[in-house]
């Protein structure tokens, strides 16, 4: 009380234009962010066990470029495989290899590196792209879903129906991921962060960062819950709805061997979405759970590097089509046709 008189008291006698500047000095000092870098623990650094584990990492990306740029390449070469299906699945690849390089590779170098900073400018720019290409991959699982519907319940007509969406369908998942992951970022990255500034994580995500906010962030976590709504739970009702249809009309086959082999085309897109969004799902849809994200960085080496390098195993390894294209390919290599 004694303050807020002798404030009162000195007010009169101060010039209003001086208040005044000292007060948008005082509300700029709070509002500007004074960490300028963050800080990326991200695995445990060991001198001993460093070089395994980037030998580990940097092996399991090259494989991941190596099996995605083959799997494209056969898409690409064997004109059997120029459908909408396989299309999708050349654009599924290429998300992978984009997802992966956004992080993948930082975290290659940080682990033999003691300084393990990432500036302001970068984390932002991280943040996005890879909330981006992620978003985009996972509306293209709920398109590859509505592919598989066609394919099965009205084959006559696959390409017939199909084909002239394929184009838009894919550019309104990048429209999607534009705007979303855009959202997730300007609301993360508009909070204050005046330190500390080291997050247990190997790359900039949004539930990582906002930990290290000074502020309030129950708005950010209803921004995240309503967003991950649209982005995941949306396209998950749509591929769970779809695939109702789809086993409603694959029951109705009268040979078992016909169930079967319908049952087969789907449990590849079935196995490759489940790895995927109950990852996502747990680090977006739970906020403030300080138990998940300290398993965050964990959860994240799931659907962004062990999906990355199952997709074209899971596509590749069960498909005749796939299988005969890459045998072909390794023909034309030895002996011309």
């Amino acid at each position: 009380m004694a303050k807020v008189k002798i404030q009162n008291y000195i007010e009169p006698f101060v010039s209003p234009p001086v208040l005044q500047k000292g007060r948008q000095s005082t509300m700029q000092e709070l509002n500007q962010s004074t960490v300028t870098e963050f800080i990326l623990m991200g695995f445990a650094s060991n001198p001993r066990t460093n070089p395994l584990l980037f030998t580990f990492f940097l092996v399991f990306y090259l494989l991941i470029l190596v099996s995605n740029s083959l799997l494209i390449t056969l898409i690409h070469q064997d004109t059997r495989l120029h459908t909408p299906m396989y299309f999708f699945i050349s654009v599924l690849s290429m998300l992978d290899m984009c997802y992966t390089t956004t992080t993948v590779p930082q975290m290659l170098a940080h682990i033999l590196s003691k300084k393990r900073a990432i500036s302001f400018a970068r984390c932002v720019a991280q943040m996005y792209i890879f909330l981006l290409f992620g978003i985009i991959e996972y509306c293209l699982f709920s398109i590859m879903s509505v592919d598989r519907y066609v394919a099965i319940c009205h084959p006559l007509r696959y390409k017939v129906i199909m084909s002239p969406w394929v184009c838009l369908m894919v550019g309104i998942c990048a429209a999607y991921g534009v705007l979303d992951g855009l959202s997730y970022t300007f609301f993360a990255m508009c909070l204050p962060y005046c330190g500390p500034n080291e997050t247990d994580h190997y790359f900039c995500e949004v539930p990582a960062v906002l930990k290290l906010a000074c502020a309030d962030i129950s708005l950010n976590d209803l921004v995240n819950i309503i967003t991950g709504f649209s982005v995941i739970v949306v396209p998950l009702s749509l591929i769970v709805l779809v695939y109702v249809n789809i086993f409603a009309t694959i029951m109705k086959i009268c040979s078992a061997q016909g169930r079967i082999k319908a049952f087969s085309t789907c449990t590849s897109h079935i196995t490759v979405v489940t790895m995927f969004a109950i990852p996502c799902i747990i680090m977006y849809m739970s906020p403030g759970s300080d138990s998940l994200s300290n398993n965050g960085k964990k959860m994240a080496l799931f659907y962004n590097v062990a999906t990355a390098f199952l997709n074209p195993v899971i596509y590749s390894l069960r498909n005749k089509d796939v299988n005969r294209a890459f045998l072909k390919l390794v023909g034309r290599g030895r002996a011309p046709e």
